[in-house]
């Protein structure tokens, strides 16, 4: 088991990878949906299939970076905060 020492050396797409694949693999859409929550801007996706939601969230995540010209913002450490709590989380 990783601990919180662990994932907060981890930089925040290292994180957002790791969480991301355990919200796919759970298809967790709770988890996306708070995160979504969270972002300076929540862009609107086309409907998808449970099962593509991660790739969704991915696609969206990156498209929202290339757009704004930056990363998460000042949003940034609440962001990491999420991905550490899922990450810890069994």
């Amino acid at each position: 088991m990783t601990d919180f020492a662990e994932l907060d050396a981890l930089t925040t797409d290292d994180l957002r990878e790791r969480a991301f694949a355990k919200a796919r693999e759970q298809r967790d859409l709770g988890f996306f949906w708070d995160l979504f929550k969270h972002l300076p801007t929540s862009p609107e996706t086309e409907e998808r299939e449970l099962a593509d939601i991660g790739a969704a969230i991915d696609d969206t995540v990156s498209l929202w970076r290339e757009f704004t010209g930056h990363r998460y913002g000042d949003q940034e450490p609440l962001i990491r905060a999420r991905f550490i709590d899922y990450l810890l989380q069994d």
